[in-house]
C-alpha cells in the first residue's frame, strides 16, 4: 500500500498495491501493520455497506459524542467523496478535501475522528464500503448541509441532489456542533 499526500495532512488517501492478469486481481483492502505504517492507527468496530443511484448525496455526517474514524473505498461505481475538518484546534479547521473514489482506482480514503463526511454517486449506481472506529449512536449522528457557501464544497453536480431527509435538514458549519 502506498500512502498519498491531501491537501489535509491527517486525511489519507490509501492507495493498494494490486496484483492483475487475465484472470482479475487480487489486492489487499486492510491490512493493520500496514496501515498503521501508513498513519491509520485507528481500532475498528464496525463495517457498513451502502448502495446509492447516479446523483445521490449522502453527507455531511459526524457524530459528536462518539467520533468515528472511517476508512472508506467504492468496490461498484464511482463517487466524490468529501472529509470536512471539524476539530477547532486545528490549522485546517474549516477546510475539506474531497478524491474520486471508484471500484476501478481502489484507491481508499482515511478519515480520522474529527470530520464530516460524505460522498456523491457519479456513476449509475455506487456500493461503498467503510470501516467505523466507534459504533454508530443514531441519537449522536450530526450533518452539515452540502451546500453551505461558506464551506464552498464543489460538488461535481448536475442540477440538485437526490438526499435524504435529514441530509436536506444539516446545519451550516458556523451553527454546528464542532470538536475541541
Amino acid at each position: 500500500m502506498k500512502r498519498l499526500p491531501t491537501a489535509i495532512p491527517d486525511v489519507l488517501l490509501i492507495e493498494p498495491k494490486v496484483f492483475g492478469d487475465q484472470r482479475g486481481f487480487f489486492f489487499e483492502s486492510y491490512n493493520r501493520r500496514t496501515l498503521a505504517e501508513l498513519g491509520v492507527t485507528g481500532e475498528f468496530v464496525q463495517d457498513n455497506h451502502s448502495r446509492s443511484a447516479k446523483g445521490v448525496l449522502r453527507g455531511l455526517h459526524y457524530q459528536f459524542r462518539h467520533p468515528q474514524g472511517k476508512l472508506v473505498r467504492v468496490i461498484a461505481g464511482e463517487v466524490f467523496d468529501v472529509a470536512v475538518d471539524l476539530r477547532r484546534s486545528s490549522p485546517t479547521y474549516g477546510q475539506w478535501v474531497s478524491a474520486i473514489l471508484s471500484a476501478e482506482n481502489k484507491t481508499m480514503m482515511w478519515i480520522p475522528p474529527g470530520f464530516a463526511h460524505g460522498f456523491l454517486t457519479l456513476s449509475e449506481s455506487a456500493e461503498f464500503l467503510y470501516k467505523t472506529t466507534d459504533y454508530w449512536h443514531p441519537d449522536d449522528e450530526r450533518c452539515l448541509i452540502w451546500s453551505d457557501p461558506d464551506l464552498a464544497i464543489r460538488w461535481p453536480l448536475e442540477g440538485l441532489p437526490q438526499l435524504a431527509a435529514k441530509d436536506s435538514a444539516g446545519l451550516k458549519f458556523s451553527a454546528a456542533e464542532t470538536y475541541p
